[in-house]
């Protein structure tokens, strides 16, 4: 797609004009519709794999020469696997039950009325993310299939590859007869659209966040939109005194060293004192061993390769093959620094002590807990979402991966005969 650098505000309100009328119109699109539109789509990113790769070329050179890190680049970089993976996210977003008009509860009233609470759309979600142009077709599905119309407004590095996906959305949206303008991409790098698009009250319902602190932070600063926040991935691993040595080591390894720049990765490790110098030395070694950086506490400096942690490093999300590590001397030890130093995104327990992981799940309030499982599976498609437009870390609407069904609201249905209130 080219770059376009007209009048921002004019261009942004342009956007949202189109949005709302589409909202409008895919507010009550039939459900095989709306999954007609999906698989076509996936079937338009299947014909154009070629061009997409070409076109994530494009950004990776723009990423290498704007000094990406390696994590930063590795989220960036589409490949056939991870190509696959967008037709699949497509395909299992076209397969789920329609949210739209579903009853979620309904009653009769002695006065003579039945009241049903149904799900239906927000109307125009605006998404602000970075670099990863998978985002693109996930958040472009799930406001498809929930009746939302959508402007994205990826990151300056995915901007090729981003346009190409938002053009096989809007293919499949008009092999569908639904309206294309229901997906549209903001066609320019320039900064001033983000803020157009956090004041556009008139035409956009909700914002959605996806992408580091910073961005984070702005989007909640200067947001006159309501706001379904996904902050920063400070994940946390707590190896209890009564974890199995050898989940402990699969699931520790899987977390921190899958993919490093994700916001379900680890970042910090939390070891049980009682463990420290079996479990957990065994843990770090192995973690040095696969070229990860522990940055300890003076308990854990002993061990060959452990380099000092510093206290900017408890709370930090790294991105990276780094993670801090700290022994703790109980469970609440370790609940009292995650309610400290965490994001509310996702922490796991490891531990074959019923009791104890109970103490944690019931103790915290992370969007995400787990037990004997890797933070990585804290996903919209490992949770069976076909896909997520994001983790909400914050406590209104919707918390954890927000799939098709948080992406709606509801309203009350009442109906009488000719019912009249004394």
């Amino acid at each position: 797609m080219n770059e376009m650098t007209q009048d921002i505000p004019a261009l942004m309100e342009t956007l949202g004009r189109r949005a709302k009328e589409a909202a409008a119109e895919l507010a009550f699109a039939p459900p095989e519709a709306k999954r007609a539109a999906l698989e076509a789509a996936a079937r338009a990113v299947e014909a154009r794999q070629a061009e997409i790769l070409a076109a994530n070329e494009k950004d990776m050179a723009f990423g290498r020469d704007k000094g990406l890190s390696p994590a930063m680049l590795d989220r960036l970089k589409l490949d056939a696997a991870r190509i696959a993976g967008i037709t699949a996210g497509l395909r299992a977003v076209a397969a789920q039950d329609d949210p739209v008009g579903a009853v979620m509860a309904e009653w009769d009233r002695p006065n003579g009325l039945h009241i049903a609470r149904v799900r239906t759309p927000l109307g125009v979600v605006g998404v602000i993310y970075e670099s990863r142009p998978n985002v693109t077709a996930d958040a472009g599905a799930l406001c498809l299939k929930s009746g939302n119309a959508v402007i994205l407004r990826g990151g300056s590095e995915s901007f090729h590859s981003s346009g190409l996906l938002v053009d096989c959305l809007r293919a499949g949206l008009a092999e569908a007869g639904l309206p294309q303008d229901a997906v549209q991409l903001v066609p320019t790098r320039d900064r001033a659209a983000v803020k157009a698009l956090l004041g556009m009250t008139e035409f956009v319902d909700v914002i959605v966040p996806r992408g580091g602190k910073g961005l984070v932070g702005l989007v909640q600063a200067e947001a006159r939109v309501p706001v379904f926040a996904h902050l920063e991935g400070i994940c946390h691993v707590y190896i209890d005194a009564a974890a199995d040595p050898e989940k402990a080591l699969k699931v520790v390894l899987n977390a921190k060293t899958r993919r490093t720049g994700i916001c379900g990765a680890a970042e910090c490790l939390l070891i049980h004192r009682d463990v420290a110098d079996t479990i957990g030395q065994g843990v770090l070694r192995a973690l040095i061993d696969a070229g990860v950086e522990v940055r300890g506490d003076e308990s854990l400096q002993g061990i060959p390769g452990v380099v000092p942690a510093s206290a900017e490093d408890w709370g930090r999300e790294f991105l990276d093959m780094i993670i801090a590590a700290r022994v703790v001397d109980d469970i609440d030890a370790a609940i009292a620094h995650i309610r400290r130093y965490g994001s509310s995104h996702t922490e796991s327990i490891l531990t074959e002590d019923d009791a104890a992981a109970a103490r944690f799940f019931q103790r915290l309030d992370s969007a995400i807990l787990m037990r004997n499982a890797s933070t990585q599976f804290a996903d919209g498609g490992e949770f069976g979402m076909g896909a997520e437009i994001g983790i909400a870390t914050g406590k209104m609407h919707a918390r954890g991966p927000v799939g098709a069904e948080q992406l709606t609201s509801f309203k009350y249905l009442v109906t009488g005969d000719g019912t009249t209130r004394p």
